[in-house]
């Protein structure tokens, strides 16, 4: 019996597997490389003609972590092309701007604003826009109004519903004010600082002062730039997260003599007082002079029960003979 066929046969087989294991693997690598280079190859291609330094295991790794990977490369290269500084120095790597995202930061926003503190040259590094942008500020607003210097209402009608501040000079006359705080950030502070409303507040509690403590309406209407000079040298900004560039009156109007309305009033309510002592003494008197009717009548009628007693004397002494013997007596007597 010949057996050399079906050995042939199956040293054949064998020797043709491994060939087909490899090919099934080659096939797999195959796919997933076109997988991934249809998936990643335009932003890794994008990343490494900008020389962001971005690799393809990262851009994989960054779907894995459920980050976006266009929006951490544009990130770099932002950084990258803006010449801020090397990566070492920056200290703006993948990994951090990873961490930032997954925070719920905003990328985009802190690496716009650290380009716009650069170009204005500004200290302002990634951690500190990172925690600013954390903490809930908008750190790109926050550069720019430390470049441009925003103008703040005193008061501010958006919020209070008021045009103008109300103040009494020690004359008793009314002043309304109106003015305009220029701010700008201040970056230092911007983390735990105060707001727009304590600079309006504060502000307008100076204002308020400074004409409170002038003797007359006059010496603010002449020079309303003491004011913004009182008002500035008092530190208002300590503590905020602005700094006070400049105070400007912007308006100012005379309201009502307030003193004189108050004097008038308080003249009408000692008038009122003083006629209701009037009256109380009128009443007093009146009571008195019903009570010494009372009397006088009290008394008459007393002087009438005595004239009545009178009569009633006589005629017991003519009983008792009292009357004729004092007669008698009183008629020897002038004898």
């Amino acid at each position: 019996m010949d057996y050399g066929l079906p050995i042939l046969l199956a040293q054949g087989a064998g020797g043709t597997l491994p060939w087909l294991v490899g090919g099934v693997v080659l096939v797999l690598f195959a796919i997933v490389f076109a997988v991934i280079a249809l998936m990643y190859g335009q932003i890794w291609f994008q990343a490494y003609m900008s020389s962001a330094n971005i690799s393809i295991y990262s851009l994989v790794g960054m779907s894995f972590r459920r980050v976006n990977a266009r929006l951490i490369v544009q990130a770099k290269i932002m950084t990258i092309q803006s010449a801020i500084g090397p990566e070492r120095q920056t200290g703006i790597t993948t990994r951090r701007l990873e961490a930032h995202y997954l925070a719920g930061g905003n990328v985009p926003n802190v690496i716009r604003a650290i380009i716009a503190a650069h170009r204005a040259d500004i200290d302002l590094d990634f951690d500190r826009a990172a925690a600013i942008d954390l903490a809930g500020r908008d750190v790109l607003d926050a550069v720019q109004t430390s470049v441009y210097p925003k103008v703040i209402d005193c008061p501010d009608p958006k919020r209070s519903h008021k045009n103008t501040l109300s103040a009494i000079a020690k004359n008793g006359v009314e002043l309304k004010v109106r003015a305009r705080v220029t701010v700008r950030t201040n970056l230092e502070q911007l983390i735990g600082g105060a707001t727009e409303e304590t600079i309006i507040a504060r502000v307008g509690e100076g204002i308020i002062t400074s004409i409170g403590s002038a003797g007359s309406h006059l010496e603010v209407m002449e020079s309303p730039d003491k004011i913004s000079t009182a008002v500035l040298d008092r530190g208002l900004d300590a503590q905020t997260a602005f700094e006070i560039v400049s105070i400007d009156i912007a308006d100012i109007d005379v309201g009502q003599n307030i003193g004189a309305r108050l004097q008038a009033d308080q003249a009408e309510a000692d008038m009122r007082v003083a006629r209701a002592k009037a009256e109380e003494r009128r009443a007093l008197a009146t009571a008195r002079e019903q009570e010494m009717k009372a009397t006088v009548a009290r008394n008459r009628s007393k002087v009438v029960l005595a004239e009545a007693e009178v009569p009633l004397a006589m005629a017991a002494a003519f009983r008792e003979g009292n009357l004729h013997g004092s007669a008698s007596n009183g008629g020897a007597s002038k004898a």
